[in-house]
């Protein structure tokens, strides 16, 4: 039986939880199969990052290339890029690949670690934004690539409009960071707007790679041809029940989901 293949870009997180590792996980978990390509190395564990090793842009090429020489993809999923010129180098790929890519715009690590510079971020918008078919920021994302201050749903259909204005197909802004007992996701596809909500109930604990295991979720669904909104609901589905049985792997620091 033919499996679809599905592509992460994304940083190394030895410690198992987010970035490749997380994304290959979920991919298992959905009968896909999973490639993978790192654009840079991290020194981190449950309490956070504190460091970074980028993989030379050249090199990077070389990996994409590799695995497209004569594996058909179905669909990608980016995450952590580490600089422009790894930035640069990725979206020429997407450009030929011609396939629906998700991109998870991580700019920073949950404990605050800094992950893309301002001149990354601008490469960010200017050259991958228009190419790739969703991004999935968080609020403090959705905040930094916009410098919109959100604190409610008002406030994130502004970002998600902005964004959209930027170049970006479709947008999902995850609204776990607002207070109040309801999280609210809010999709903005086709012009209309789709909401997500549902109630909070691990507003207590801190939580290693969701946002990467979402994305990689929503890329899985899409790769078999599923609706955006389908994917977005079924990979909610998906993170929810993960949080629900989410781990410590050390006695301090984040829970893990995979």
């Amino acid at each position: 039986m033919k499996k679809n293949i599905v592509l992460s870009i994304a940083g190394f997180d030895g410690s198992g939880g987010a970035g490749i590792q997380a994304d290959l996980k979920t991919f298992f978990i959905h009968n896909v199969y999973g490639l993978s390509v790192t654009t840079s190395l991290t020194a981190q564990n449950p309490q956070g990052v504190s460091d970074k090793l980028d993989i030379k842009s050249s090199f990077l090429k070389l990996q994409l290339e590799m695995l497209a020489k004569n594996i058909k993809i179905d669909s990608v999923k980016i995450g952590m890029l580490a600089n422009k010129k790894n930035i640069h180098t990725i979206s020429n790929f997407i450009k030929k690949l011609g396939v629906k890519t998700v991109l998870d715009p991580v700019v920073l690590s949950t404990s605050g670690y800094k992950l893309l510079n301002k001149q990354g971020i601008k490469a960010l918008k200017k050259e991958l934004f228009p190419l790739v078919y969703l991004i999935t920021p968080n609020i403090p994302e959705a905040e930094l690539l916009t410098g919109i201050t959100i604190s409610d749903i008002d406030d994130m259909k502004k970002a998600a409009k902005k964004l959209q204005k930027i170049g970006v197909k479709n947008i999902l802004i995850k609204g776990g960071h607002l207070k109040g007992k309801t999280a609210c996701d809010i999709l903005l596809h086709r012009g209309k707007f789709y909401y997500f909500k549902e109630k909070k109930s691990f507003s207590s604990h801190n939580f290693h790679g969701t946002g990467c295991i979402l994305s990689s979720a929503i890329t899985v669904h899409l790769a078999k041809g599923k609706s955006l909104k389908y994917a977005v609901k079924h990979a909610k589905k998906f993170v929810t029940k993960k949080i629900k049985k989410s781990f410590y792997i050390s006695k301090k620091g984040a829970k893990y989901l995979l």
